[in-house]
């Protein structure tokens, strides 16, 4: 069955309350995605579709028509064009999918032989947020982890950020280095624990990244926390040169993945680990 909504009714409120309240969005368990690779990726990687808003004003295209025929169980609404464009941000969007928040549980994450953690900590940019979980997932990470009083990871601007990734790749928040470093050790695969730090002791490229790894990226402003740099077996640096004092979080966040991915890789290739 299928509703329309034509005004600014008590339900579009509650939908466009989640563009920039976050209690919302965590009272309700629930967020909004739009855009055709992010949506196809949340329908192909099994997250929970609770509704489907579409223009009321235009026929639906061959991709929306597939899509709702994959989602039987998720309500139909059929929307006046300008509230689905405030919903949109802007944006004119085909379809808005409202999607259900998985819980946040380290367990979602495995950890193997392979395992390659991203921490983190405490961000304040939802856009850095996002960047992140795409690099993740382009460099083969295990899963996300944000910790400490942080950004949100469903804020509309870390969605978008991540292209669809944050679908792929298990991203999940936990409130201290505490939770994250006992779920680690529990684990039966042993796995070391590297910091990102310019004042680091390690090159990037001299540590060995292709063991079992947590990787610890810092707050924008002041880096990782006091707490997360004890915890680290290791911390690394980005050698740089330049006028630059530093990185962009999410800048020095994918050089480090990308070195990580190239030692796996030459591993992988020659059967060889390179030189600690």
């Amino acid at each position: 069955m299928m509703q329309r909504i034509s005004t600014r009714n008590a339900r579009f409120q509650v939908w466009q309350s989640y563009l920039g309240n976050r209690n919302k969005r965590q009272r309700a368990g629930e967020f909004l995605v739009h855009g055709v690779r992010p949506i196809s990726l949340a329908v192909d990687h099994g997250w929970v579709i609770r509704a489907v808003i579409h223009d009321a004003a235009r026929p639906l295209s061959s991709w929306a028509r597939d899509l709702l025929t994959r989602l039987p169980g998720a309500e139909r609404i059929a929307m006046e064009p300008a509230l689905l464009a405030e919903l949109g941000e802007k944006d004119e969007p085909e379809l808005i999918a409202v999607v259900a928040m998985p819980a946040d549980d380290l367990d979602r994450i495995s950890v193997g032989p392979d395992f390659l953690g991203v921490v983190f900590d405490r961000p304040t940019g939802p856009g850095n947020i996002g960047s992140i979980i795409r690099s993740a997932d382009a460099f083969g990470a295990s899963g996300v982890i944000v910790t400490g009083h942080a950004a949100d990871i469903y804020d509309p601007k870390a969605v978008r950020a991540t292209t669809g990734s944050l679908f792929a790749v298990p991203a999940v928040r936990a409130p201290s280095h505490r939770e994250v470093i006992d779920w680690v050790r529990r684990s039966d695969v042993p796995v070391v624990v590297a910091g990102t730090d310019e004042s680091g002791t390690v090159d990037v490229f001299d540590f060995d990244f292709t063991q079992p790894a947590l990787l610890l990226i810092g707050n924008e402003t002041s880096g990782l926390s006091s707490a997360w740099k004890e915890a680290a077996d290791v911390l690394v640096r980005i050698p740089i040169t330049g006028a630059a004092s530093s990185l962009n979080a999410a800048n020095a966040a994918t050089a480090v993945l990308y070195e990580v991915s190239r030692q796996r890789s030459h591993s992988f290739k020659t059967g060889t680990t390179p030189p600690a």
